[in-house]
């Protein structure tokens, strides 16, 4: 599975972004799908993760309530709606599949390229 993340950018505090995430190969969908971030000087975190039947998600506490993650199968793509942006939420964002249903960026084979996101206060 190829991974190409897509959507990051400069918004203001308040804002919204949607990433995307876009799965090559015909095993997409029997993958499940998490975003992670890592901000300058941080460890890669979790933010989000969804079972590969769409039918499950968690989020991080510090995006509860923030940020949806979604999976379209037929299209091959998940996409992460961040809503309320902080400055906190700056960092690069990441796509990952796993076979495994795991927080833990260690358990994901396979990872997209990155996109950045910046919020400004």
């Amino acid at each position: 599975v190829q991974l190409q993340a897509s959507g990051g950018g400069l918004v203001r505090a308040g804002g919204s972004l949607r990433l995307s995430c876009a799965g090559s190969g015909r095993t997409f969908n029997r993958y499940n799908m998490g975003w992670f971030r890592q901000a300058p000087g941080k460890e890669r975190e979790f933010v989000a993760r969804i079972r590969w039947s769409g039918g499950s998600t968690n989020y991080a506490d510090s995006v509860k309530g923030r940020f949806t993650i979604s999976r379209d199968n037929a299209k091959n793509t998940v996409e992460l709606q961040m809503n309320s942006l902080k400055p906190e939420d700056t960092a690069v964002y990441y796509c990952a599949a796993g076979s495994a249903w795991s927080y833990y960026s260690d358990q994901y084979d396979y990872w997209g390229q990155g996109t950045q996101v910046t919020v400004s206060s």
